[in-house]
């Protein structure tokens, strides 16, 4: 009994799993969890347009959404003590609204529309960055809504939440330490309403969870590497290899250049 069980299983994962490009997305998580661990940001923007460009948005997204939850689980506890909580679950508010919209765009547009959307996106967002701005007014419940709307459409539709959020909160009065706390926690909860909406979508197909068992070590090891990696260089030269490695990701990722990935 226990063999057959072994054999069955053994069966419905290699079925579950596409038929190319999985040591490319290996690859590519790693190259994603190292940019997180170092810079804090940038995994979306790299695992998302190369990730779509091989397995398509519909599956990259919700495999993202399982790796980064799952990788940064430990985040959280010392995040909920630091946070300014109030001021999250406003901006969670927004995003509540806005989780939805996007995964209905996830779910429903034409795939190769949806890519264009997302280098576009990535690209605008990249150039949000680099510019160095800053919302630099003080934060306020209406405006805090709003971002966490925005992001959360972007999170909906492809996991690209984060630029918004951080532009607005590091502008801010808040020191560092409160500012990264609230990231954490901000996205901590934006990931159960995108969980739900995935699921509620029907996103969660078989091949999301093999995918996720099979990716989660790489881009568990990157995020590692990433972090331990940050103390030995300034971090500036880290962020120009991530804005670099983004822009990279972003022109590879086009749909016009898929021969390059496939």
């Amino acid at each position: 009994m226990l063999d057959a069980l072994i054999t069955d299983g053994q069966a419905w994962f290699a079925s579950a799993l596409p038929d190319h490009g999985i040591y490319a997305l290996m690859a590519f998580a790693f190259i994603a969890g190292l940019a997180r661990g170092f810079s804090g940001f940038g995994a979306a923007l790299i695992f998302i347009p190369l990730g779509g460009a091989i397995i398509g948005p519909k599956l990259v997204s919700p495999i993202l959404l399982f790796i980064d939850g799952i990788a940064t689980l430990g985040m959280i506890p010392p995040a909920w003590r630091s946070a300014n909580r109030p001021e999250v679950f406003v901006m969670a508010a927004g995003a509540a609204l806005g989780v939805p919209a996007g995964t209905a765009m996830l779910a429903l547009l034409d795939p190769t529309l949806l890519r264009w959307s997302i280098t576009i996106i990535a690209i605008s967002l990249l150039a949000l960055l680099v510019s160095g701005w800053r919302y630099h007014g003080a934060p306020s419940a209406p405006l805090s809504s709003g971002v966490g709307m925005i992001a959360g459409l972007f999170s909906g539709a492809a996991q690209l939440g984060g630029p918004p959020v951080v532009a607005y909160w590091l502008g801010g009065k808040s020191d560092f330490t409160r500012v990264r706390a609230n990231v954490v926690l901000y996205f901590s909860i934006s990931s159960v309403f995108s969980a739900i909406s995935y699921t509620i979508g029907g996103l969660f197909v078989p091949a999301v969870f093999a995918l996720t068992a099979v990716i989660l070590p790489s881009y568990a090891v990157g995020l590692y590497g990433g972090s331990k990696l940050f103390g030995l260089a300034e971090e500036r030269t880290f962020r120009i290899a991530c804005y670099v490695l983004i822009a990279t990701a972003a022109i590879i990722g086009m749909p016009l250049l898929d021969s390059v990935l496939r």
